[in-house]
């Protein structure tokens, strides 16, 4: 992993930015920032499969009712 680096700080319009060089560059387009104390904290946000979410949910149990009233048969005009 780098070592610490000495950044300088810049306006970007009414913003506050720095610019991360390319040994600390995150994987992807998106991050999440938060403060601890007077530290900042960049973690990448780690994007999730379809599949890897739906392993998560329990399953459902439930047996769902009997439908009485079927749909009209399709007519043609």
């Amino acid at each position: 992993m780098p070592g610490d680096r000495h950044v300088r700080l810049f306006k970007n319009g009414r913003n506050q930015a720095l610019r991360i060089s390319r040994e600390f560059e995150l994987p992807g387009n998106e991050a999440i920032l938060r403060r601890e104390g007077n530290r900042l904290i960049i973690d990448p946000v780690q994007h999730r499969s379809l599949l890897a979410l739906l392993t998560t949910w329990e399953s459902f149990e439930e047996d769902f009712p009997e439908i009485g009233d079927l749909p009209p048969e399709p007519v043609d005009l």
